[in-house]
């Protein structure tokens, strides 16, 4: 379920890059900045409304609990995503995605570190698979690197996407509905993204026009359906039935998908949606990049259970 959810997200990287090209056209007084909340933004708006009106009294009936859990996973992810989009106006592409994924390593470090206990040498194993994977599907040059704005705040979005992880896993959560938990996530960030688009909105006609055209809406709902909807529902149901340090490996497939959507979908949407955007080409990267994240993570889900 949880690669179900990863092929969503897999789908949301062509489709953002649509949208933020199609920025350029509707809204060429906007910045960069802007441009980039406001592929936020409103999934999550559209996502809360679709719950409210799904189950409309869930947002009344959910627990002390659920709120708490839902409003720290919102800010975790509502961190990382801010920080991750900022960063990338100061670095490389290939060393953004190399050091977001760095999440994979640091969380079986945590999790060894707290409860004193070493996960094993398969999770190592796979943890380097993943790291080297992504090294390459990304074509990290590790004499280009030096650890600027970008990087520094790349590190910090994936040690906040480490929290929304370890905070879905935690125990005294584990009664929490995924449903309502889901919901006050979504308004969570909904609230966040809606606050930050307002204040980086050039004028207010930035906030309208999206809205008028139709390819802008279609692809919004695309990505609010499948990209929000369907893969935040299945990640906050089914990653508290793994571990953590599994969930973040499983996630670095996210890429792979990606990466094979980008091979097509881009000249599809440049003749739907009016906008120049040309497909990427397959890669020797591709193939070896994502073969060994897709290793690891058949390692890591025929790993044997713990005894005990």
């Amino acid at each position: 379920m949880l690669l179900f959810a990863n092929f969503f997200w897999g789908l949301s990287f062509p489709v953002i890059k649509a949208v933020m090209l199609l920025h350029g056209v509707l809204i060429p007084q906007a910045g960069s900045w802007f441009s980039a909340i406001y592929t936020v933004a409103p999934r999550f708006l559209l996502a809360s409304l679709v719950l409210m009106a799904l189950r409309p009294f869930d947002f009344w009936k959910v627990t002390r609990g659920e709120v708490k859990q839902g409003i720290i996973i919102g800010l975790f992810s509502s961190a990382g995503m801010l920080l991750q989009n900022d960063a990338m106006q100061f670095t490389s592409a290939s060393t953004s995605a190399f050091l977001t994924q760095f999440y994979a390593i640091l969380i079986p470090i945590y999790v060894a570190v707290r409860l004193r206990r070493n996960p094993g040498w398969i999770v190592w194993t796979c943890c380097a698979l993943v790291l080297a994977g992504v090294a390459i599907l990304g074509r990290f040059d590790w004499r280009e690197l030096s650890f600027g704005r970008g990087e520094w705040e790349t590190m910090v979005a994936s040690l906040f996407f480490m929290g929304q992880i370890l905070w879905l896993e935690h125990k005294a959560f584990a009664a929490n509905r995924p449903e309502r938990l889901t919901l006050v996530m979504f308004v969570t960030e909904a609230l966040v993204f809606a606050a930050l688009a307002g204040a980086t909105a050039p004028d207010g006609a930035s906030l309208v026009t999206p809205w008028t055209s139709p390819a802008w809406l279609a692809l919004t709902v695309t990505l609010t359906v499948f990209c929000t909807l369907g893969s935040f529902s299945i990640m906050n149901a089914w990653q508290p039935k793994i571990t953590a340090t599994e969930a973040g490996l499983v996630y670095c497939v996210e890429p792979i998908f990606g990466s094979v959507m980008a091979l097509f979908l881009p000249a599809m949407l440049s003749v739907w949606a009016g906008i120049n955007y040309a497909n990427e080409q397959a890669t020797v990267h591709l193939l070896v990049g994502g073969g060994l994240i897709t290793a690891a993570n058949v390692v890591i889900t025929l790993k044997p259970p713990p005894r005990g």
